[in-house]
């Protein structure tokens, strides 16, 4: 092409810009994109009658210098190319003929830079996905609104909110759903810090917690589906630790042989096969530290069984204070949130279970060999316990005693009472009933998960080396309120939220999977004997539910222990989310029902459903001052009922929700007798009832170290009252009432009757 013909070409472009009617038609095709006749002259402000010549000769214009081109399919106009370039060069040309101010910004890498437009463009497409000419206007339409600020000034969050904006007026809202930027507004963060202070907790919950917080929002923004995510916020679902539920299984129940046997042969240890007492309770110290990086609970079944080879002639004293130096550790690192597990009998199926442990003990023989020995370890282990309770308080381990019988004599009388005399004090241990023929090979989390032999009939491969992948928690009266009382309707809400409930597990465990691919998890993701430590295929997908009992009163009128319709509407649900699990085995996944705590969703949930449907709908027993479902038992906590009746009642759930349960039995503040309890759990073993637990309350004084029965406002030994601190099983598990629940949970508390 000649000079001269390039000249020509110019003018005519500089021609069809010069008019700022013709630049308009640009900007407008560049920010919306294609219009036809009729949208361009009405966008214009243009009159059909009047102006119709004059707009057809800007056309004309713009279409001769190619910088418009007509689609002859849609009838419309759209940008070409050379009229994106010549749009670019127009600001150009303003930002330097207009001397416009430049705008500088404050990025995420702690740097001052000049604003550019292209990185908003980049930004889009990597985070969003959002088509390049789309983000291109999105861009220039930021770029625009961001120059009309008179801040010294932008950041990065000011200009995502913006473009968040301006997807938002478009319709664009799933780009802006994945531009989102997660974190804490300043105010939250000031609050998080005055709150973690007040609670005289470390500083490193605040980085735990804020960090927390992010994760939630990115789950509920970015992992779950939106229909799943609305139903947690709305209030018909509700998620316990949501802010592990991509990187931590819920609980894991361990093998104490493969570590005691392989030791250093597991990729993230550093330390032999032990050779000792003592060198394998330092091992399994060092397991659970690590494992409670990978996993919100653990649990360490069959503990002296496994561990009674080790014993050999240490006396009695010398296993007892090496257990004390052991829970000691493992009392400093509360977080651990550990289990273990002791039994007074060996198992029959266990007993004749081959020694596993490490070769170079030579050591030959079966565990039944090592009943003595298994037996002496429990006692050590209770009575450490004790002398430890004396010192201070005990929040981790845990300990769950499982009885198998209430017959034996000699020590198992000793170990039937010093474990009982350990519940009167303290209120420390956790009792498994493994005497129905339904739960004799199960184990359990002191929250109340439970494992048991029912999947593969493997007692092995069905609860060690498994767990629970975690729970989602049902709002039942909820969908009582939605079906207005009527039963088949409710039925088919029930379905809608299943769906969406092990959808959400799923979720979960492909997660879990991905996590243990990319190294996430180095513990739980080792091999042993060339597969996984971990059983992810075994591990069971619980669905749980809040406020049955009130879900039945919407429908009778009436409390669950009032009367045989209300109880037996509620039996009818539970067996009903039976079955729907049960379908899903048919698929090679363990699914259960379970019936476990979530105070804090309780709380959660009715408020939500009162803020929906009014006090005039919402059934609670709690009253309208401090409203919350029933959680955790079938009969609410705050309902004067007989302990044996209660027991009665909670017993038919136990043995229908087997994926986990727990029945608090409330002491008052006074040390009871362990004779007393003793006998209540003689009458517990011969019922269904799986788990249950003799709970006391406490205060402990954080300045003189005493622990005190019942919720005290000051210290009765020093007399401080900032430093008093109140422990109860708000949730399951022995933790510390915050200074916002005493006053609710006093209202709710009920006593051994």
């Amino acid at each position: 092409m000649s000079e001269r013909a390039k000249q020509r070409i110019t003018t005519k472009i500089l021609k069809a810009v010069s008019s700022a009617t013709r630049l308009k038609i640009l900007h407008l095709l560049f920010d919306e994109g294609p219009k036809s006749y009729t949208e361009l002259m009405n966008r214009l402000k243009l009159s059909p009658s009047r102006d119709a010549g004059k707009f057809a000769y800007h056309l004309k214009s713009l279409i001769s210098a190619d910088l418009i081109e007509p689609d002859s399919k849609t009838k419309r106009y759209r940008l070409t190319d050379l009229g994106r370039v010549i749009l670019d060069m127009t600001d150009e040309i303003a930002k330097y003929t207009y001397k416009r101010r430049k705008m500088h910004v404050r990025t995420s890498r702690l740097s001052v830079e000049e604003f550019d437009r292209t990185k908003i463009v980049e930004s889009l497409i990597r985070e969003a996905d959002v088509p390049t000419e789309l983000a291109q206007r999105i861009a220039r339409e930021t770029e625009k609104r961001l120059q009309q600020f008179k801040t010294k000034y932008l950041t990065a969050p000011l200009i995502r909110e913006i473009v968040n904006a301006v997807l938002v007026e478009k319709g664009l809202e799933e780009y802006r759903h994945k531009l989102t930027r997660l974190g804490l507004p300043v105010y939250d963060v000031t609050q998080l810090i005055e709150r973690i202070g007040k609670e005289k907790l470390p500083a490193e919950t605040i980085l735990r917690r804020a960090g927390g917080k992010v994760l939630e929002e990115y789950t509920l923004l970015n992992v779950f589906p939106r229909d799943i995510a609305d139903a947690y916020l709305s209030g018909y679902l509700h998620f316990e630790g949501l802010q592990n539920w991509i990187i931590k299984p819920r609980v894991v129940f361990h093998d104490l042989r493969c570590f005691l046997k392989n030791g250093s042969k597991f990729s993230f240890a550093v330390f032999p096969p032990p050779k000792s007492f003592n060198s394998a309770l330092n091992m399994i110290s060092t397991v659970i530290r690590k494992a409670s990086e990978e996993t919100c609970e653990q649990a360490l079944p069959y503990f002296n069984v496994f561990l009674a080879p080790y014993i050999g002639d240490l006396s009695l004293n010398e296993v007892k204070e090496a257990v004390k130096m052991f829970i000691r550790d493992l009392n400093q690192f509360s977080d651990a949130n550990t289990s273990i597990l002791i039994d007074f009998d060996i198992p029959e199926f266990l007993s004749r279970k081959k020694v596993d442990t490490a070769q170079t003990l030579s050591l030959e023989g079966v565990y039944g060999d090592f009943f003595d020995e298994a037996q002496k370890l429990a006692l050590a282990i209770i009575e450490a316990f004790l002398e430890e309770s004396e010192r201070g308080l005990i929040l981790n381990p845990n300990l769950i005693i499982c009885l198998r019988s209430v017959k034996g004599g000699g020590i198992f009388d000793g170990l039937l009472f010093k474990s009982h005399l350990l519940a009167a004090k303290a209120g420390t241990p956790y009792f498994a009933n493994l005497n129905p023929k339904w739960n004799v090979k199960s184990v359990y989390s002191a929250s109340g998960f439970r494992l048991g032999s029912e999947w593969k009939n493997d007692w092995e491969i069905d609860t060690l080396r498994a767990g629970s992948l975690d729970a989602v928690f049902l709002n039942l009266p909820r969908l009582v309120y939605e079906a207005n009382g009527d039963f088949d309707v409710f039925l088919k809400l029930l379905d809608e939220q299943l769906e969406m409930v092990f959808r959400a597990l799923e979720i979960k465990s492909r997660w879990i999977n991905y996590c243990i691919g990319e190294g996430l998890l180095p513990l739980l993701g080792s091999r042993v004997n060339g597969e996984a430590y971990l059983r992810l295929g075994d591990f069971s997908r619980n669905v749980s539910f809040l406020g049955l009992n009130e879900a039945v009163m919407a429908f009778t009128g009436k409390m669950l222990h009032e009367a045989e319709e209300s109880f037996g509407t509620a039996k009818k649900i539970v067996n009903y989310l039976n079955r729907y699990s049960a379908k899903l085995a048919k698929k090679n996944l363990r699914a259960s029902v379970l019936m476990l705590s979530s105070f804090y969703g309780a709380r959660r949930l009715v408020d939500l459903d009162v803020e929906r449907y009014g006090w005039a709908k919402v059934k609670t027993t709690a009253g309208r001052e401090y409203p919350l479902y029933t959680y955790l038992t079938a009969v609410p906590p705050n309902v004067e009922v007989p302990l044996d009746k209660r027991l009665e009642i909670e017993e038919k759930f136990h043995k229908e929700c087997i994926g986990g349960h727990l029945t608090i039995i409330q002491l008052d503040e006074h040390e009871q007798s362990a004779e007393d309890l003793l006998s209540v759990t003689r009458r517990i073993l011969s019922s269904n009832i799986g788990f249950y637990v003799y709970n006391h309350d406490l205060s402990y004084c954080g300045h003189c170290g005493k622990v005190f029965l019942g919720l005290m406002p000051k210290c009765q030994s020093c007399g401080a009252t900032e430093t008093i601190m109140h422990f109860t099983r708000l949730n399951s598990k022995f933790s510390r009432l915050k200074t916002e629940d005493l006053q609710f949970y006093r209202r709710i508390k009920y006593m051994l009757n």
